[in-house]
């Protein structure tokens, strides 16, 4: 709807970069950041401009022109997003449904973004999903998914998740498949349980683990957020916008609770204060550390107390279960495609990259192609799904305001932003570890997920600290060839890309990566607690033991999906 208000008339250099972030214990989906960067009128643009500015965007429209004289310019669409990730695939399939023109282009040759699915053969090697759809005899392979393998709040139809929103109204939706028993290893039950979620079952875990004060403390927590997720919830955040126009989005249709929810704004918005809020009881501290860590990569004190004030609701939801979308993450990602390209003149398109946005008189008009140098006009808007410095790199055309935005978010040498110091900061990376195992070396009865923390006192995004293990095809067959499993094992968004800095000269060279034996040896050092999280349940799985091994490091997240520093959003 953001969009929709802000394609009405012309608008200078559009760019509305998406950042939506799967990550969760019970994998709510958060709601999309988007924000537009410069605002201000053509006419402030060329009268502040300065004469060099003039002749840049004299030189970008004269290029323009000659592409559309030598036949390179064919194609024009009202909206074209950079990007297939969740965030760029839920814009142009929600565009596409209100009777928009879109086309996505994403540079990888798979869908998904930070979510995206990869196909591995049973000799270790990737094969696109176009490739093989194009096969006539299905080959076995193994399905490894790049993002968090957990997710709730998808699978009832009355649900808060912006995400199950956007698939009601574009019409698309996976089909899921529902599961409720969760594994947990933790310093104060290092022999792990397993239980079904919901409110009756996490007081049962209090009363094992949690001190005297932990049921109590809970309880006034409990009766503190709950009235206010009622409010939060009565909202569809789908229909949240930052303008004037949330008093029709919102206030006309849905005026009780959103006259509520204005009453409880400065709170709503405000960091959550454990201590504040009454929880004295350490374990429990401990525990929505990790849940809000979870959710979000970032420590309850960090999280915004409506985040928690849904996530402490989630416990007592009637029927509360775990969701997975048949077919792993590529299940999410190619509704949200089918959203796209089921309208006519809509496309999704991979191995499609993009090399700079295409500015003329302040406004964005369309992207130029890598590949080719062919020019796609926008007629309305270019979107960024990229992180927020790829998007800033992509505009190269001079624009005071617009430059003045880019200082102020990323620092003065963009080329050593590392979301520290005045800049916007940035979540930790990711490292993953990938296997295909026969399915005799994990016991029949283990969860499908379980999550391990080795030390409260390390902090709870120390590297390492915090594992979630996750065996998708216990829950979807289809993951893995008959006879196997898949195991995705990862470290939360607790791995500092300063920590492999020292690698950035090896980031584009796979010969080099893989003979040389520092980096292999960090690399194997730094996934070991990955290994220790797996054989806390399967311990027969060890290294060598897979037929598919694959480690993915910060560097991994940096080169395949375009995050700078490997970073997993904003922090």
């Amino acid at each position: 709807q953001k969009v929709n208000k802000e394609i009405e008339r012309p608008h200078p250099i559009m760019i509305i970069a998406v950042v939506w972030v799967v990550l969760s214990l019970h994998a709510h989906v958060l709601p999309v950041l988007s924000f537009s960067v410069g605002t201000h009128s053509s006419r402030s643009f060329t009268s502040r401009g300065s004469y060099l500015d003039k002749v840049q965007r004299c030189s970008q429209t004269t290029r323009t022109v000659l592409a559309m004289k030598n036949g390179e310019l064919d194609e024009e669409y009202d909206v074209v997003v950079i990007g297939a990730g969740i965030g760029g695939l839920c814009c142009g399939s929600l565009l596409a449904t209100a009777g928009r023109k879109v086309l996505v282009v994403e540079s990888h040759y798979e869908i998904g973004g930070c979510a995206h699915e990869f196909a591995v053969n049973l000799e270790g090697k990737t094969i696109p999903t176009a490739l093989l759809e194009k096969k006539e005899d299905k080959e076995p392979v193994f399905r490894f998914e790049a993002g968090p393998s957990l997710y709730a709040g998808l699978s009832s139809d009355a649900s808060p998740n912006p995400l199950k929103h956007v698939y009601q109204m574009i019409g698309e939706e996976p089909k899921w498949i529902t599961y409720d028993r969760w594994g947990a290893y933790l310093p104060e039950a290092p022999e792990g349980y397993e239980l079904s979620i919901g409110a009756e079952n996490f007081l049962e875990i209090l009363d094992r683990y949690g001190g005297p004060n932990a049921r109590s403390d809970w309880e006034k927590l409990a009766s503190e957020l709950r009235p206010l997720a009622k409010k939060i919830m009565g909202l569809p955040s789908t229909a949240i916008r930052d303008d004037a126009g949330i008093l029709v989005t919102l206030g006309l249709q849905y005026p009780g609770p959103f006259l509520s929810a204005i009453s409880e704004a400065s709170r709503i918005t405000a960091p959550f204060d454990l201590e504040k809020a009454g929880v004295t009881d350490k374990f429990l501290k401990n525990y929505l550390d990790l849940i809000a860590f979870l959710l979000q990569g970032l420590p309850a004190d960090q999280t915004l107390t409506a985040v928690m004030a849904y996530m402490v609701e989630d416990f007592y939801r009637e029927g509360a279960c775990l969701d997975y979308p048949e077919g792993g993450s590529r299940g999410l990602v190619e509704a949200l495609s089918r959203g796209v390209t089921k309208h006519a003149g809509c496309h999704v398109r991979t191995s499609t990259e993009v090399e700079e946005v295409v500015v003329e008189d302040g406004r964005a008009v369309g992207v130029r192609l890598t590949k080719n140098g062919k020019i796609v006009k926008a007629k309305d808007a270019v979107v960024s799904n990229c992180d927020l410095f790829q998007t800033f790199k992509l505009v190269k055309t001079p624009h005071e305001a617009f430059d003045k935005e880019r200082t102020e978010l990323l620092g003065r040498v963009t080329k050593q932003y590392n979301g520290k110091g005045d800049t916007v900061p940035l979540c930790k990376s990711f490292i993953h570890l990938h296997l295909g195992v026969t399915a005799d070396l994990i016991p029949e009865d283990a969860p499908a997920q379980w999550t391990v923390v080795r030390d409260w006192d390390l902090g709870i995004d120390a590297p390492g600290n915090v594992v979630v293990v996750s065996c998708p095809s216990k829950l979807d067959p289809s993951m893995a060839p008959p006879g196997y499993h898949v195991i995705h094992a990862y470290g939360a968004g607790n791995e500092p890309y300063e920590d492999w800095e020292q690698f950035d000269d090896l980031l584009d060279n796979t010969k080099d990566r893989d003979s040389n034996a520092e980096y292999q040896a960090f690399k194997a050092k730094r996934a070991q607690p990955l290994w220790d999280a797996i054989a806390k349940r399967s311990p027969l799985v060890v290294p060598g033991a897979a037929k598919v091994e694959q480690i993915g490091t910060p560097l991994t997240h940096s080169r395949f999906l375009k995050r700078h520093r490997g970073n997993y959003g904003l922090a």
